[in-house]
């Protein structure tokens, strides 16, 4: 791949295998992350996605099996 000048930005093309594998099409919003190994991986916003849902997933503490919501109780002044 070449790196090109776009503006006043520098890009690279994505191989067509590279955009199938992935499932991307035009206007896909991506981030690239810079690994340790000096390669670049390309994050998809489904990806983004599956791994916030997964963070927040691990933060979720379950309510008690007798625990009862009292909306008036809650909204007492």
């Amino acid at each position: 791949m070449i790196v090109a000048r776009w503006g006043n930005s520098l890009a690279v093309r994505i191989p067509a295998d590279v955009v199938r594998e992935l499932g991307l099409k035009e206007g896909d919003d991506v981030d690239l992350q810079a690994l340790d190994s000096g390669a670049v991986a390309i994050i998809t916003e489904q990806q983004r996605r599956k791994a916030l849902i997964q963070r927040m997933r691990k933060l979720a503490v379950p309510f008690p099996k007798d625990y009862k919501f009292d909306r008036d109780e809650a909204n007492a002044r």
